[in-house]
């Protein structure tokens, strides 16, 4: 039997078809430099750079780069944006005017941002369409021909037999198409590829990232983003008059919201009591009902979890955020209510510590006979402490285990009535002044039920009690459902080109001159891997049943990957493999022992 391993022509050039028999990528070839002269060919050699994987990858780098200042400062188009943007700046007065001109709070809808992700399109869109058609090509193309000499590919196997060259090749070809292989017959040799889904994957990879950047990009164009906090009992229809912010963009206003009606019926709160994470949120559940358009006889019931929004029409409500809501009574100095309602406090700590004010701009007549308005600032503690000696107002719980409201009083002048905005959240104290008694500020330690006569005959404030409030993030991003299936498809592609192996088989069948037939195999893969080298021997102990080797051969077909091959010199000085392509054992035991597998046993896939 012929064991092959190298040829004695290993200096030579290999053949022109050599080359393209052994590429099995469709990606274009990169230049290392400019391919014209001048203008344009500087032009050409920085499109081949933008479109090029190397680009690609840095911009899409980049890209995730420029979103983390989105993650980590307030943005004005999430929920409650423009209040958190506010907030930050009060905190950071220095740095805000520099973040603002670099547009950090409004990171996704920025010049640079929108410039990454343009060049990242562009970059893509160059690389896909043409690798696209090219792999098109290959498909409607038949597999490249064998090379001249196979005994030069990585791995290889042949042996002589008495059958006929002709019936080798077809039945070749029927067990390479029978493993999947696509095959082709012709001058006298087959050539079979397979693993085309590796380039599949690749494309689909790419498209997938153009996808997501384009489902990215239309939520950016047509998206909007609408807040509303909402006290129990109490609903709003989704109108700009109604919604406490509204964040358009260039394709998408107040006019496009979606139209429908939301109720707060209840909320349910619930945080654990015992242990060591004593205070964990363990359940926020807003009861709701609500119906799309106008129709109220579509109502409705639902209720909304964090991650797990309501959809109505085209829009998500999200939960966001939830606290409570003191329910207070002002009395003036006759006794009559100028002022009944639950307020909403603002937690400040997770054990929902929250500040508020009340306004109450309709109060009349002071004791001194003049128009005035009272204020009030304070605390609501869900579980207040005994004392608030060295620790002050704060709550040791977030649930309502001991409430308590902690009020100053104030009386003056509001502002409300200038016509200016003003924060409702916020006690503008400029022309006001807070009450007093026996010198001291005026303030007041209320449980529920219980009241406080305010100083000076202003009247009287009483805690009713109290309720929870939730707030809402009401969006419209018609590109999540596309950037998600890219997401997907992405991740499909990357697993099928890192796990799918291009790879493939040649054979040859050559009558000899002096009777019988040279029988060759070889093989090819993209990456190193042992899997070739396996289908090579299970196609060649497969074939022995239509050639099986002749009766000088003692073993079945042998196959062997490349290595260096020891070199003797004859008798002129020139250099000779050792194991020449016709060399014959001359020891038919040690011939017969020579294993069926490939040589290199120890090499993974």
């Amino acid at each position: 039997m012929t064991v092959s391993n190298t040829t004695t022509e290993t200096e030579q050039p290999p053949a022109p078809d050599d080359g393209a028999a052994e590429r099995l990528s469709t990606a274009p070839v990169e230049s290392e430099g400019p391919t014209g002269i001048g203008t344009f060919g500087w032009a050409r050699w920085m499109w081949r750079q933008l479109t090029s994987m190397r680009v690609a990858l840095i911009l899409l780098f980049l890209l995730s780069l420029a979103a983390i200042p989105g993650s980590l400062i307030p943005q004005y188009q999430n929920g409650q944006g423009q209040l958190k943007v506010e907030a930050w700046k009060a905190q950071h007065a220095t740095v805000a005017p520099v973040y603002e001109k670099l547009q950090l709070f409004d990171v996704y809808s920025s010049v640079w941002f929108s410039a990454i992700y343009i060049l990242l399109f562009v970059s893509l869109a160059g690389c896909i369409v043409p690798r696209t058609w090219q792999f098109v090509g290959v498909l409607r193309s038949q597999p490249p021909a064998a090379p001249r000499n196979l005994t030069r590919m990585p791995v290889h196997a042949a042996w002589r037999t008495d059958a006929d060259a002709d019936r080798v090749n077809a039945a070749a070809h029927r067990l390479l198409r029978r493993r999947g292989f696509r095959a082709h017959l012709s001058g006298g040799s087959v050539a079979a590829e397979k693993g085309y889904l590796r380039e599949v994957g690749n494309l689909l990879f790419h498209l997938s990232l153009f996808a997501l950047l384009g489902g990215f990009a239309w939520s950016s164009l047509a998206a909007g983003t609408g807040g509303k906090l909402m006290i129990e009992g109490e609903g709003y229809s989704n109108t700009i008059t109604q919604l406490d912010d509204f964040n358009g963009t260039r394709f998408y206003g107040s006019q496009d919201l979606d139209p429908f009606y939301l109720k707060l019926n209840g909320f349910t709160s619930k945080f654990q009591e015992k242990g060591d994470q004593i205070g964990a949120a363990r359940q926020f559940t807003a009861n709701v009902e609500y119906y799309a358009g106008s129709d109220e006889s579509k109502l409705k019931k639902s209720t909304i979890e964090v991650n797990h929004p309501l959809e109505v029409g085209g829009s998500k409500v999200y939960l966001i955020g939830h606290g409570y809501a003191p329910v207070i009574t002002v009395k003036n100095g006759k006794g009559d209510v100028v002022y009944r309602g639950a307020v909403p406090f603002l937690p400040q700590d997770g054990n929902l510590t929250s500040t508020g004010v009340v306004k109450v701009s309709d109060y009349g007549t002071g004791p001194d006979g003049n128009k005035t308005q009272l204020g009030f600032s304070g605390f609501f503690l869900p579980t207040a402490p005994l004392s608030f000696e060295g620790t002050g107002p704060v709550s040791l719980f977030p649930g309502d285990a001991a409430p308590e409201l902690v009020l100053n009083a104030f009386a003056g002048d509001l502002g409300t009535d200038s016509g200016l905005p003003q924060n409702v959240y916020q006690l503008n104290t400029r022309k006001l002044t807070q009450l007093t008694r026996d010198g001291e500020p005026a303030k007041a330690r209320l449980k529920p039920g219980q009241g406080w006569e305010l100083p000076d005959g202003y009247g009287s404030v009483t805690f009713e009690g109290y309720k929870q409030w939730a707030s809402f993030n009401v969006t419209h991003r018609p590109g999540n459902s596309i950037a998600l299936a890219g997401g997907v498809l992405a991740i499909l592609g990357l697993i099928g080109s890192l796990f799918i192996q291009r790879r493939r088989i040649w054979v040859r069948a050559v009558a000899l001159p002096g009777g019988g037939t040279q029988v060759e195999l070889a093989g090819l893969a993209r990456s190193e891997s042992a899997k070739i080298a396996e289908e090579l021997a299970e196609l060649a102990v497969d074939l022995q049943d239509d050639a099986p080797a002749s009766e000088e051969d003692d073993a079945p077909a042998s196959t062997k990957e490349d290595a260096p091959a020891s070199a003797e010199e004859d008798g002129d000085g020139t250099e000779r493999s050792a194991a020449a392509p016709d060399a014959v054992s001359d020891d038919p035991e040690a011939e017969a022992s020579a294993p069926a597998v490939p040589a290199d046993q120890n090499s993974k896939e």
